[in-house]
């Protein structure tokens, strides 16, 4: 079985691209999280960043196998 990239359904903040990162890795979500965070200190790349996240969002499905009830 390959293993797929999805957002997640259950470990979410704000669109689940960090959650579902963290969980196709294998490494808890608050450590992409705060990796995310730090990288915004370099200069370009908090616009670059947050369009980076928005389109990820967009393109990465949710998590099929989750019902939220």
């Amino acid at each position: 079985m390959t293993k797929r990239l999805y957002r997640s359904t259950k470990n979410r903040q704000l669109a689940g691209v960090c959650g579902g990162v963290g969980e196709f890795f294998g490494i808890d979500p608050t450590i992409i999280r705060i990796l995310y965070l730090l990288g915004a200190i370099f200069p370009g790349f908090v616009i670059g960043g947050l369009a980076m996240y928005f389109i990820l969002a967009l393109i990465i499905p949710n998590d099929p196998g989750y019902m939220d009830i």
